[in-house]
Protein backbone atom coordinates (compact mmCIF):
# COMPACT_ATOMS: atom_id res chain seq x y z
CA UNK A 1 0.00 0.00 0.00
CA UNK A 2 1.37 3.40 -0.97
CA UNK A 3 1.54 5.79 1.98
CA UNK A 4 0.28 9.36 1.69
CA UNK A 5 3.19 11.62 2.62
CA UNK A 6 0.94 14.28 4.12
CA UNK A 7 -0.78 11.65 6.25
CA UNK A 8 2.54 10.31 7.53
CA UNK A 9 3.70 13.83 8.35
CA UNK A 10 0.47 14.57 10.18
CA UNK A 11 0.75 11.40 12.23
CA UNK A 12 4.34 12.30 13.10
CA UNK A 13 3.20 15.71 14.32
CA UNK A 14 0.47 14.04 16.37
CA UNK A 15 3.05 11.82 17.96
CA UNK A 16 5.24 14.79 18.89
CA UNK A 17 2.36 16.84 20.23
CA UNK A 18 0.76 14.03 22.21
CA UNK A 19 3.68 12.15 23.62
CA UNK A 20 6.81 14.25 23.32
CA UNK A 21 9.82 13.43 21.20
CA UNK A 22 11.16 10.88 23.68
CA UNK A 23 7.99 8.78 23.50
CA UNK A 24 7.45 9.03 19.75
CA UNK A 25 9.52 6.04 18.72
CA UNK A 26 7.62 3.81 21.13
CA UNK A 27 4.25 4.91 19.74
CA UNK A 28 5.30 4.70 16.08
CA UNK A 29 6.04 0.99 16.49
CA UNK A 30 2.30 0.39 16.84
CA UNK A 31 0.56 3.66 15.91
CA UNK A 32 -2.98 4.40 16.99
CA UNK A 33 -4.35 5.10 13.51
CA UNK A 34 -7.79 5.80 14.96
CA UNK A 35 -6.33 9.17 15.93
CA UNK A 36 -6.07 10.72 12.51
CA UNK A 37 -5.84 14.13 10.93
CA UNK A 38 -9.43 15.11 11.70
CA UNK A 39 -8.96 14.35 15.40
CA UNK A 40 -5.64 16.17 15.49
CA UNK A 41 -7.14 19.24 13.83
CA UNK A 42 -10.11 19.27 16.24
CA UNK A 43 -7.80 19.20 19.25
CA UNK A 44 -5.72 22.02 17.85
CA UNK A 45 -8.79 24.14 17.07
CA UNK A 46 -10.13 23.65 20.57
CA UNK A 47 -6.79 24.48 22.16
CA UNK A 48 -6.63 27.74 20.19
CA UNK A 49 -10.20 28.89 20.80
CA UNK A 50 -10.48 28.01 24.50
CA UNK A 51 -9.69 30.64 27.10
CA UNK A 52 -7.43 29.80 30.01
CA UNK A 53 -10.51 29.64 32.24
CA UNK A 54 -12.26 27.21 29.88
CA UNK A 55 -9.17 25.03 29.83
CA UNK A 56 -9.06 24.87 33.62
CA UNK A 57 -12.71 23.77 33.70
CA UNK A 58 -11.77 20.75 31.59
CA UNK A 59 -9.55 19.54 34.42
CA UNK A 60 -12.37 18.97 36.92
CA UNK A 61 -15.08 16.29 37.08
CA UNK A 62 -18.13 16.00 39.32
CA UNK A 63 -20.60 13.22 40.11
CA UNK A 64 -24.24 12.35 39.48
CA UNK A 65 -26.64 9.44 39.81
CA UNK A 66 -28.53 8.09 36.83
CA UNK A 67 -31.94 8.39 38.46
CA UNK A 68 -35.04 10.33 37.47
CA UNK A 69 -34.96 14.06 38.26
CA UNK A 70 -37.36 16.78 37.35
CA UNK A 71 -35.83 19.34 34.99
CA UNK A 72 -36.04 22.12 37.58
CA UNK A 73 -34.76 20.04 40.52
CA UNK A 74 -31.82 21.42 42.50
CA UNK A 75 -29.75 18.41 41.43
CA UNK A 76 -30.16 19.17 37.73
CA UNK A 77 -29.75 22.92 38.22
CA UNK A 78 -26.50 22.43 40.15
CA UNK A 79 -25.12 20.10 37.49
CA UNK A 80 -26.19 22.46 34.73
CA UNK A 81 -24.35 25.28 36.49
CA UNK A 82 -21.17 23.23 36.71
CA UNK A 83 -21.39 22.20 33.05
CA UNK A 84 -22.55 25.45 31.45
CA UNK A 85 -21.22 28.18 33.74
CA UNK A 86 -18.06 26.56 35.08
CA UNK A 87 -17.33 24.36 32.06
CA UNK A 88 -16.23 21.21 33.87
CA UNK A 89 -14.71 18.58 31.61
CA UNK A 90 -16.20 15.38 32.99
CA UNK A 91 -18.81 13.59 35.04
CA UNK A 92 -18.72 10.41 37.12
CA UNK A 93 -21.80 8.18 37.34
CA UNK A 94 -22.14 6.72 40.83
CA UNK A 95 -25.43 4.80 40.59
CA UNK A 96 -28.57 4.61 38.53
CA UNK A 97 -30.71 2.68 36.11
CA UNK A 98 -30.16 1.96 32.43
CA UNK A 99 -32.61 4.32 30.75
CA UNK A 100 -32.28 7.18 33.25
CA UNK A 101 -28.49 7.06 32.98
CA UNK A 102 -28.54 7.18 29.18
CA UNK A 103 -31.12 9.95 29.20
CA UNK A 104 -29.05 12.06 31.59
CA UNK A 105 -25.78 11.49 29.72
CA UNK A 106 -27.47 12.82 26.60
CA UNK A 107 -29.00 15.75 28.45
CA UNK A 108 -25.69 16.75 30.01
CA UNK A 109 -23.83 16.38 26.72
CA UNK A 110 -26.33 18.74 25.08
CA UNK A 111 -25.54 21.32 27.78
CA UNK A 112 -21.77 21.06 27.31
CA UNK A 113 -19.85 23.38 24.99
CA UNK A 114 -17.03 20.81 24.89
CA UNK A 115 -18.06 17.13 24.96
CA UNK A 116 -17.99 15.69 28.47
CA UNK A 117 -15.78 12.73 29.40
CA UNK A 118 -18.14 10.49 31.39
CA UNK A 119 -16.73 7.76 33.65
CA UNK A 120 -17.79 5.24 36.26
CA UNK A 121 -16.41 2.60 38.64
CA UNK A 122 -17.11 -0.42 36.47
CA UNK A 123 -14.97 -2.79 38.56
CA UNK A 124 -17.59 -5.56 38.26
CA UNK A 125 -18.95 -4.59 34.90
CA UNK A 126 -21.47 -1.86 34.25
CA UNK A 127 -23.86 -3.29 36.87
CA UNK A 128 -21.32 -2.35 39.53
CA UNK A 129 -23.05 1.04 39.24
CA UNK A 130 -25.99 0.76 36.83
CA UNK A 131 -28.90 -1.50 37.73
CA UNK A 132 -30.25 -3.56 34.86
CA UNK A 133 -26.92 -4.10 33.10
CA UNK A 134 -24.63 -7.14 33.25
CA UNK A 135 -23.03 -7.88 36.62
CA UNK A 136 -19.65 -9.61 36.70
CA UNK A 137 -17.78 -10.84 39.77
CA UNK A 138 -15.07 -8.77 41.39
CA UNK A 139 -11.48 -8.90 40.24
CA UNK A 140 -10.36 -11.47 42.85
CA UNK A 141 -12.79 -13.89 41.21
CA UNK A 142 -10.96 -13.28 37.94
CA UNK A 143 -7.77 -14.14 39.82
CA UNK A 144 -9.33 -17.35 41.17
CA UNK A 145 -10.45 -18.39 37.69
CA UNK A 146 -7.05 -17.36 36.30
CA UNK A 147 -8.41 -16.97 32.78
CA UNK A 148 -7.27 -14.26 30.39
CA UNK A 149 -10.20 -15.13 28.14
CA UNK A 150 -12.71 -14.47 30.93
CA UNK A 151 -10.92 -11.23 31.83
CA UNK A 152 -10.95 -10.06 28.21
CA UNK A 153 -14.61 -10.89 27.68
CA UNK A 154 -15.51 -9.11 30.90
CA UNK A 155 -13.74 -5.99 29.61
CA UNK A 156 -15.37 -6.32 26.20
CA UNK A 157 -18.93 -6.57 27.54
CA UNK A 158 -18.25 -3.77 30.00
CA UNK A 159 -17.11 -1.59 27.10
CA UNK A 160 -20.06 -2.40 24.89
CA UNK A 161 -22.62 -1.72 27.60
CA UNK A 162 -20.82 1.33 28.97
CA UNK A 163 -20.55 3.02 25.59
CA UNK A 164 -24.21 2.23 24.86
CA UNK A 165 -25.09 4.23 27.99
CA UNK A 166 -22.83 7.15 27.06
CA UNK A 167 -20.03 6.25 29.49
CA UNK A 168 -16.55 6.48 28.01
CA UNK A 169 -14.18 5.54 30.80
CA UNK A 170 -14.04 2.72 33.36
CA UNK A 171 -12.24 3.35 36.62
CA UNK A 172 -11.01 -0.23 36.41
CA UNK A 173 -9.13 -2.49 36.67
CA UNK A 174 -7.77 -2.45 40.20
CA UNK A 175 -4.13 -3.51 39.77
CA UNK A 176 -3.25 -3.20 43.45
CA UNK A 177 -1.50 -6.35 44.71
CA UNK A 178 -3.32 -7.46 47.86
CA UNK A 179 -0.46 -8.70 50.03
CA UNK A 180 -2.02 -7.56 53.32
CA UNK A 181 -4.81 -9.94 54.48
CA UNK A 182 -6.15 -7.18 56.73
CA UNK A 183 -6.60 -4.68 53.92
CA UNK A 184 -10.02 -3.14 54.67
CA UNK A 185 -10.71 -1.52 51.30
CA UNK A 186 -8.88 -3.39 48.50
CA UNK A 187 -9.11 -7.07 49.47
CA UNK A 188 -11.40 -8.86 46.96
CA UNK A 189 -11.28 -5.88 44.59
CA UNK A 190 -7.72 -6.98 43.80
CA UNK A 191 -6.93 -9.80 41.38
CA UNK A 192 -4.64 -11.29 44.01
CA UNK A 193 -1.21 -11.22 45.58
CA UNK A 194 0.99 -12.38 42.69
CA UNK A 195 2.17 -9.33 40.71
CA UNK A 196 2.64 -11.43 37.58
CA UNK A 197 -0.88 -12.86 37.65
CA UNK A 198 -2.37 -9.47 38.50
CA UNK A 199 -0.54 -7.91 35.55
CA UNK A 200 -1.45 -10.62 33.08
CA UNK A 201 -5.18 -10.69 33.88
CA UNK A 202 -5.42 -6.91 34.20
CA UNK A 203 -3.83 -6.55 30.75
CA UNK A 204 -6.50 -8.86 29.29
CA UNK A 205 -9.27 -6.79 30.86
CA UNK A 206 -7.64 -3.58 29.60
CA UNK A 207 -7.53 -4.98 26.06
CA UNK A 208 -11.16 -6.04 26.30
CA UNK A 209 -12.17 -2.52 27.29
CA UNK A 210 -10.01 -0.46 24.99
CA UNK A 211 -10.36 -2.59 21.86
CA UNK A 212 -14.09 -1.97 22.21
CA UNK A 213 -14.01 1.76 22.78
CA UNK A 214 -13.91 2.16 26.56
CA UNK A 215 -10.93 3.73 28.30
CA UNK A 216 -9.51 1.56 31.08
CA UNK A 217 -7.96 3.04 34.23
CA UNK A 218 -5.33 1.22 36.28
CA UNK A 219 -5.67 2.07 39.97
CA UNK A 220 -4.59 3.04 42.64
CA UNK A 221 -1.08 4.34 41.88
CA UNK A 222 1.48 3.70 43.30
CA UNK A 223 -0.29 0.71 44.94
CA UNK A 224 -2.87 0.29 47.71
CA UNK A 225 -2.55 -3.45 48.39
CA UNK A 226 -0.37 -3.35 51.52
CA UNK A 227 -2.51 -1.15 53.75
CA UNK A 228 -4.56 -1.88 56.85
CA UNK A 229 -6.15 1.57 56.75
CA UNK A 230 -8.92 2.81 54.46
CA UNK A 231 -7.93 5.97 52.59
CA UNK A 232 -11.57 7.03 52.55
CA UNK A 233 -11.11 7.76 56.26
CA UNK A 234 -7.38 8.17 56.98
CA UNK A 235 -4.04 8.49 55.20
CA UNK A 236 -2.45 5.02 54.88
CA UNK A 237 1.33 4.72 54.84
CA UNK A 238 3.19 2.17 52.69
CA UNK A 239 6.49 1.55 54.50
CA UNK A 240 8.12 -0.79 51.97
CA UNK A 241 11.51 0.09 50.52
CA UNK A 242 12.02 0.89 46.84
CA UNK A 243 13.21 -2.61 46.05
CA UNK A 244 9.98 -4.18 47.29
CA UNK A 245 7.88 -1.49 45.62
CA UNK A 246 9.53 -2.20 42.27
CA UNK A 247 8.84 -5.93 42.57
CA UNK A 248 5.27 -5.69 43.84
CA UNK A 249 3.31 -2.41 43.86
CA UNK A 250 4.94 -0.60 40.96
CA UNK A 251 5.40 -3.70 38.82
CA UNK A 252 1.72 -4.03 37.92
CA UNK A 253 1.48 -0.39 36.87
CA UNK A 254 4.51 -0.74 34.62
CA UNK A 255 2.87 -3.75 33.02
CA UNK A 256 -0.44 -1.91 32.62
CA UNK A 257 1.40 0.89 30.84
CA UNK A 258 3.06 -1.67 28.55
CA UNK A 259 -0.42 -3.08 27.87
CA UNK A 260 -1.49 0.36 26.65
CA UNK A 261 -3.74 1.46 29.49
CA UNK A 262 -4.94 4.98 28.71
CA UNK A 263 -5.51 6.25 32.26
CA UNK A 264 -4.12 5.79 35.76
CA UNK A 265 -5.83 6.78 39.01
CA UNK A 266 -3.80 8.05 41.95
CA UNK A 267 -4.00 6.81 45.54
CA UNK A 268 -4.41 8.96 48.63
CA UNK A 269 -1.60 7.30 50.57
CA UNK A 270 1.89 8.18 51.75
CA UNK A 271 4.91 6.28 50.39
CA UNK A 272 8.07 7.56 52.14
CA UNK A 273 10.37 5.50 49.89
CA UNK A 274 9.08 7.50 46.91
CA UNK A 275 8.49 10.87 48.58
CA UNK A 276 9.66 11.41 52.16
CA UNK A 277 7.53 14.54 52.68
CA UNK A 278 5.55 13.81 55.86
CA UNK A 279 1.82 13.16 55.42
CA UNK A 280 1.91 13.89 51.69
CA UNK A 281 -0.51 11.73 49.68
CA UNK A 282 0.77 10.37 46.37
CA UNK A 283 -2.04 12.33 44.68
CA UNK A 284 -0.28 15.56 45.65
CA UNK A 285 3.32 14.46 45.06
CA UNK A 286 5.28 15.77 42.03
CA UNK A 287 8.00 13.19 42.78
CA UNK A 288 5.52 10.33 42.43
CA UNK A 289 3.30 11.58 39.61
CA UNK A 290 5.65 13.65 37.44
CA UNK A 291 9.12 12.30 38.16
CA UNK A 292 8.19 8.63 38.62
CA UNK A 293 5.02 8.02 36.60
CA UNK A 294 5.61 10.46 33.75
CA UNK A 295 9.37 10.62 33.40
CA UNK A 296 10.67 7.26 34.68
CA UNK A 297 7.75 5.08 33.58
CA UNK A 298 7.04 7.09 30.41
CA UNK A 299 3.26 7.18 30.95
CA UNK A 300 1.59 9.51 28.45
CA UNK A 301 -2.09 8.88 29.19
CA UNK A 302 -4.47 10.60 31.60
CA UNK A 303 -3.70 10.85 35.30
CA UNK A 304 -6.87 11.19 37.36
CA UNK A 305 -7.23 11.48 41.11
CA UNK A 306 -9.19 9.21 43.35
CA UNK A 307 -12.18 11.04 44.83
CA UNK A 308 -10.96 14.23 46.51
CA UNK A 309 -13.74 13.86 49.10
CA UNK A 310 -11.78 11.11 50.86
CA UNK A 311 -10.27 11.50 54.31
CA UNK A 312 -6.77 10.74 53.03
CA UNK A 313 -6.96 14.24 51.50
CA UNK A 314 -9.56 16.23 53.44
CA UNK A 315 -8.15 15.48 56.89
CA UNK A 316 -5.07 17.56 56.10
CA UNK A 317 -5.74 19.82 53.11
CA UNK A 318 -8.40 22.35 52.23
CA UNK A 319 -10.53 21.62 49.16
CA UNK A 320 -8.93 24.36 47.09
CA UNK A 321 -5.36 23.72 48.21
CA UNK A 322 -5.68 19.99 47.53
CA UNK A 323 -6.93 20.57 43.98
CA UNK A 324 -4.14 23.05 43.27
CA UNK A 325 -1.48 20.74 44.67
CA UNK A 326 -2.82 17.82 42.64
CA UNK A 327 -2.57 19.78 39.39
CA UNK A 328 0.90 21.02 40.21
CA UNK A 329 1.92 17.45 41.01
CA UNK A 330 0.93 16.34 37.51
CA UNK A 331 -2.74 15.34 37.70
CA UNK A 332 -4.76 15.91 34.53
CA UNK A 333 -8.25 15.63 35.97
CA UNK A 334 -9.34 16.32 39.56
CA UNK A 335 -12.25 14.07 40.49
CA UNK A 336 -15.05 15.07 42.86
CA UNK A 337 -13.49 17.99 44.73
CA UNK A 338 -15.78 19.05 47.60
CA UNK A 339 -17.50 22.37 46.77
CA UNK A 340 -16.75 21.94 43.06
CA UNK A 341 -17.91 25.40 41.94
CA UNK A 342 -15.68 27.02 44.55
CA UNK A 343 -12.74 24.83 43.58
CA UNK A 344 -13.12 25.56 39.85
CA UNK A 345 -13.33 29.29 40.52
CA UNK A 346 -10.21 29.10 42.69
CA UNK A 347 -8.26 27.17 40.03
CA UNK A 348 -9.28 29.63 37.33
CA UNK A 349 -8.01 32.52 39.42
CA UNK A 350 -4.78 30.62 40.08
CA UNK A 351 -4.39 30.18 36.32
CA UNK A 352 -5.09 33.86 35.57
CA UNK A 353 -2.54 34.95 38.16
CA UNK A 354 0.11 32.59 36.84
CA UNK A 355 0.16 30.50 39.99
CA UNK A 356 -0.57 27.56 37.69
CA UNK A 357 1.64 28.01 34.62
CA UNK A 358 -0.27 28.01 31.35
CA UNK A 359 2.09 25.37 29.97
CA UNK A 360 1.11 23.05 32.84
CA UNK A 361 -2.58 23.55 32.02
CA UNK A 362 -2.06 23.07 28.30
CA UNK A 363 -0.31 19.73 28.86
CA UNK A 364 -3.31 18.29 30.69
CA UNK A 365 -6.02 19.84 28.55
CA UNK A 366 -4.41 18.58 25.37
CA UNK A 367 -4.38 15.06 26.83
CA UNK A 368 -8.03 15.37 27.86
CA UNK A 369 -9.07 16.64 24.43
CA UNK A 370 -7.07 13.93 22.69
CA UNK A 371 -8.99 11.31 24.65
CA UNK A 372 -12.29 12.92 23.71
CA UNK A 373 -11.21 13.07 20.07
CA UNK A 374 -10.08 9.43 20.05
CA UNK A 375 -13.49 8.47 21.45
CA UNK A 376 -15.10 10.30 18.54
CA UNK A 377 -17.03 12.66 20.81
CA UNK A 378 -16.39 15.65 18.54
CA UNK A 379 -18.42 13.82 15.88
CA UNK A 380 -21.09 12.17 18.00
CA UNK A 381 -21.54 12.72 21.73
CA UNK A 382 -25.10 11.40 22.11
CA UNK A 383 -26.27 7.77 22.42
CA UNK A 384 -29.24 6.03 20.87
CA UNK A 385 -31.62 5.36 23.76
CA UNK A 386 -33.97 3.33 21.55
CA UNK A 387 -31.21 0.77 20.97
CA UNK A 388 -30.52 0.05 24.65
CA UNK A 389 -32.90 -2.88 24.94
CA UNK A 390 -30.86 -4.65 22.27
CA UNK A 391 -27.44 -3.90 23.80
CA UNK A 392 -27.76 -4.20 27.57
CA UNK A 393 -27.91 -7.55 29.41
CA UNK A 394 -28.09 -9.70 26.31
CA UNK A 395 -28.39 -13.46 26.78
CA UNK A 396 -24.79 -13.89 25.67
CA UNK A 397 -23.54 -11.25 28.14
CA UNK A 398 -25.44 -12.83 31.02
CA UNK A 399 -24.19 -16.29 30.03
CA UNK A 400 -20.62 -15.02 29.99
CA UNK A 401 -21.01 -13.41 33.41
CA UNK A 402 -22.51 -16.62 34.83
CA UNK A 403 -19.54 -18.61 33.50
CA UNK A 404 -17.15 -16.16 35.15
CA UNK A 405 -18.92 -16.44 38.50
CA UNK A 406 -18.89 -20.25 38.36
CA UNK A 407 -15.23 -20.46 37.36
CA UNK A 408 -14.15 -18.60 40.51
CA UNK A 409 -15.63 -20.89 43.19
CA UNK A 410 -12.67 -22.27 45.18
CA UNK A 411 -12.75 -25.31 47.46
CA UNK A 412 -9.91 -24.74 49.91
CA UNK A 413 -10.56 -27.56 52.37
CA UNK A 414 -12.61 -30.76 52.21
CA UNK A 415 -11.73 -33.17 55.02
CA UNK A 416 -12.82 -36.78 54.46
CA UNK A 417 -14.54 -35.69 51.25
CA UNK A 418 -17.38 -34.08 53.18
CA UNK A 419 -18.48 -32.31 50.01
CA UNK A 420 -20.56 -32.86 48.03
CA UNK A 421 -23.39 -33.31 50.52
CA UNK A 422 -26.15 -35.79 49.74
CA UNK A 423 -29.47 -34.08 49.03
CA UNK A 424 -31.28 -36.75 51.05
CA UNK A 425 -30.45 -38.63 54.21
CA UNK A 426 -28.60 -35.85 56.04
CA UNK A 427 -30.00 -33.51 58.63
CA UNK A 428 -28.52 -30.09 57.88
CA UNK A 429 -28.52 -26.83 59.83
CA UNK A 430 -27.69 -23.63 57.93
CA UNK A 431 -26.51 -20.57 59.83
CA UNK A 432 -26.39 -17.33 57.84
CA UNK A 433 -24.06 -15.01 59.73
CA UNK A 434 -23.60 -11.42 58.56
CA UNK A 435 -21.05 -9.18 60.28
CA UNK A 436 -22.90 -6.08 59.09
CA UNK A 437 -25.75 -4.42 61.00
CA UNK A 438 -29.15 -4.56 59.36
CA UNK A 439 -28.13 -7.43 57.08
CA UNK A 440 -30.00 -10.12 58.98
CA UNK A 441 -31.24 -12.06 55.94
CA UNK A 442 -28.02 -11.75 53.92
CA UNK A 443 -27.96 -15.48 53.11
CA UNK A 444 -31.64 -16.13 52.54
CA UNK A 445 -31.26 -17.19 48.89
CA UNK A 446 -28.51 -19.66 49.77
CA UNK A 447 -30.35 -21.06 52.80
CA UNK A 448 -33.54 -21.56 50.85
CA UNK A 449 -31.51 -23.17 48.08
CA UNK A 450 -30.21 -25.72 50.58
CA UNK A 451 -33.69 -26.36 51.96
CA UNK A 452 -35.02 -26.87 48.42
CA UNK A 453 -32.47 -29.62 47.88
CA UNK A 454 -32.69 -31.03 51.38
CA UNK A 455 -36.20 -30.61 52.84
CA UNK A 456 -36.22 -30.29 56.59
CA UNK A 457 -33.08 -28.14 56.71
CA UNK A 458 -33.10 -25.88 59.75
CA UNK A 459 -32.20 -22.26 59.02
CA UNK A 460 -30.95 -19.57 61.41
CA UNK A 461 -30.07 -15.95 60.65
CA UNK A 462 -27.93 -13.43 62.52
CA UNK A 463 -26.25 -10.11 61.86
CA UNK A 464 -23.89 -8.04 63.99
CA UNK A 465 -26.82 -6.72 66.02
CA UNK A 466 -28.01 -10.19 66.97
CA UNK A 467 -27.45 -10.81 70.67
CA UNK A 468 -25.71 -13.73 72.33
CA UNK A 469 -28.99 -15.11 73.65
CA UNK A 470 -30.31 -15.57 70.11
CA UNK A 471 -27.07 -17.23 69.03
CA UNK A 472 -27.33 -19.68 71.93
CA UNK A 473 -30.85 -20.48 70.87
CA UNK A 474 -29.60 -21.27 67.37
CA UNK A 475 -26.99 -23.61 68.84
CA UNK A 476 -29.61 -25.44 70.86
CA UNK A 477 -32.06 -25.79 67.98
CA UNK A 478 -29.35 -27.11 65.64
CA UNK A 479 -28.34 -29.85 68.06
CA UNK A 480 -30.15 -32.49 66.00
CA UNK A 481 -28.33 -31.64 62.77
CA UNK A 482 -25.70 -34.01 61.39
CA UNK A 483 -23.91 -31.28 59.38
CA UNK A 484 -23.51 -27.58 60.19
CA UNK A 485 -23.26 -25.20 57.22
CA UNK A 486 -22.24 -21.61 58.00
CA UNK A 487 -22.57 -18.92 55.33
CA UNK A 488 -20.43 -15.90 56.22
CA UNK A 489 -21.01 -12.35 55.01
CA UNK A 490 -19.00 -9.18 55.61
CA UNK A 491 -19.36 -6.29 53.16
CA UNK A 492 -16.29 -4.62 51.68
CA UNK A 493 -17.27 -0.96 51.81
CA UNK A 494 -15.60 2.40 52.23
CA UNK A 495 -15.25 3.90 55.71
CA UNK A 496 -16.22 0.61 57.35
CA UNK A 497 -12.64 0.08 58.53
CA UNK A 498 -12.60 -3.73 58.39
CA UNK A 499 -13.72 -6.63 56.28
CA UNK A 500 -13.39 -9.08 59.17
CA UNK A 501 -16.02 -11.08 61.04
CA UNK A 502 -18.08 -10.32 64.12
CA UNK A 503 -16.31 -11.74 67.20
CA UNK A 504 -19.51 -13.44 68.40
CA UNK A 505 -19.76 -15.29 65.10
CA UNK A 506 -16.12 -16.37 65.25
CA UNK A 507 -16.63 -17.80 68.73
CA UNK A 508 -19.78 -19.59 67.59
CA UNK A 509 -18.00 -21.28 64.68
CA UNK A 510 -15.07 -22.29 66.90
CA UNK A 511 -17.50 -24.00 69.25
CA UNK A 512 -19.04 -25.93 66.38
CA UNK A 513 -15.57 -26.84 65.06
CA UNK A 514 -14.57 -28.28 68.42
CA UNK A 515 -17.54 -30.64 68.36
CA UNK A 516 -17.91 -33.95 66.59
CA UNK A 517 -20.27 -32.83 63.84
CA UNK A 518 -18.68 -31.79 60.55
CA UNK A 519 -18.90 -28.11 59.69
CA UNK A 520 -18.88 -26.48 56.24
CA UNK A 521 -17.91 -22.80 55.93
CA UNK A 522 -18.77 -20.70 52.90
CA UNK A 523 -17.15 -17.30 52.53
CA UNK A 524 -19.24 -14.82 50.58
CA UNK A 525 -16.50 -12.21 50.99
CA UNK A 526 -12.86 -12.19 52.02
CA UNK A 527 -11.04 -15.49 51.42
CA UNK A 528 -9.02 -14.89 54.58
CA UNK A 529 -11.86 -15.87 56.99
CA UNK A 530 -10.38 -19.36 57.43
CA UNK A 531 -7.62 -17.83 59.60
CA UNK A 532 -10.16 -17.46 62.41
CA UNK A 533 -11.13 -21.17 62.54
CA UNK A 534 -8.62 -23.35 60.63
CA UNK A 535 -10.01 -26.60 62.05
CA UNK A 536 -13.33 -26.58 60.17
CA UNK A 537 -13.93 -29.54 57.86
CA UNK A 538 -14.73 -27.79 54.58
CA UNK A 539 -14.15 -24.27 53.32
CA UNK A 540 -15.51 -22.82 50.06
CA UNK A 541 -14.68 -19.32 48.78
CA UNK A 542 -17.18 -17.40 46.63
CA UNK A 543 -15.41 -13.99 47.10
CA UNK A 544 -18.59 -11.87 47.13
CA UNK A 545 -22.27 -11.84 48.00
CA UNK A 546 -24.53 -11.65 44.96
CA UNK A 547 -27.62 -13.59 43.88
CA UNK A 548 -25.35 -15.48 41.49
CA UNK A 549 -22.87 -16.57 44.16
CA UNK A 550 -25.61 -17.72 46.55
CA UNK A 551 -27.09 -19.90 43.81
CA UNK A 552 -23.63 -21.21 42.88
CA UNK A 553 -22.87 -22.03 46.53
CA UNK A 554 -26.00 -24.14 46.89
CA UNK A 555 -25.26 -25.99 43.66
CA UNK A 556 -21.60 -26.45 44.57
CA UNK A 557 -22.03 -28.06 47.99
CA UNK A 558 -24.47 -30.62 46.54
CA UNK A 559 -22.18 -31.50 43.63
CA UNK A 560 -24.34 -29.99 40.88
CA UNK A 561 -21.39 -28.20 39.29
CA UNK A 562 -17.66 -28.55 38.92
CA UNK A 563 -15.55 -26.56 41.39
CA UNK A 564 -12.22 -25.61 39.86
CA UNK A 565 -11.06 -22.22 41.22
CA UNK A 566 -7.62 -21.67 42.78
CA UNK A 567 -6.71 -19.30 45.59
CA UNK A 568 -5.40 -16.02 44.11
CA UNK A 569 -3.92 -15.19 47.53
CA UNK A 570 -2.21 -17.22 50.21
CA UNK A 571 -3.88 -17.86 53.55
CA UNK A 572 -0.92 -17.21 55.89
CA UNK A 573 0.17 -20.33 57.74
CA UNK A 574 -2.49 -22.44 56.05
CA UNK A 575 -2.54 -22.60 52.24
CA UNK A 576 -0.37 -21.16 49.47
CA UNK A 577 -1.50 -19.11 46.52
CA UNK A 578 -2.73 -21.42 43.77
CA UNK A 579 -4.19 -23.99 46.16
CA UNK A 580 -7.61 -25.36 45.31
CA UNK A 581 -9.33 -28.74 45.36
CA UNK A 582 -10.93 -29.82 42.11
CA UNK A 583 -14.37 -31.23 42.80
CA UNK A 584 -16.05 -32.76 39.74
CA UNK A 585 -19.76 -32.54 39.18
CA UNK A 586 -21.32 -35.71 40.58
Amino acid sequence: MKLNKKRVAALFLICLAAFGAAGCARVMVKPDLSFGVAEFNWVNRMMKKMSIEEKVGQMVAWQYNGNFYNADSDTIKDLEDLIVTHGIGGLVVFAGNVYETAHLTNAFQKMAKVPLLIASDFERGVANRITGSTLFPNMMSIGAADSEDLAYRMGKITAEEGRALGVHMAYAPVVDVNINPDNPIINTRSIGEDPERVSRLAAAFIRGCQENGLIATAKHFPGHGDTDVDSHSLLPVIRADRGRLDKVELYTFKKAIEAGVQAIMTAHLSVPALDATPDLPATLSPLILTDLLRKQFGFRGLIVTDAMTMGGITNTYSNTDAALRAIMAGVDMVLLPPEPAKVVAFLKEAARSGRIPEARINQSVRRILMVKARLGLYRQKLVDIDALYQKISTKESLRQAALTFESAATLVKNEENLLPLPSLGKKIAVLSLSSDPGDYFAGRAFAEGVRKRCPGTQIFYADSDTGQESLEEAVAKSSGAEVIVCALFSRLSDRKGSVGLDLKHIDLIKRFAEGERPIVILSFGSPYFLRYFPDVDAYLCLYQNTPQTQDIAARAIFGEMEIKGKLPVSLPGLYPIGHGILLPKK
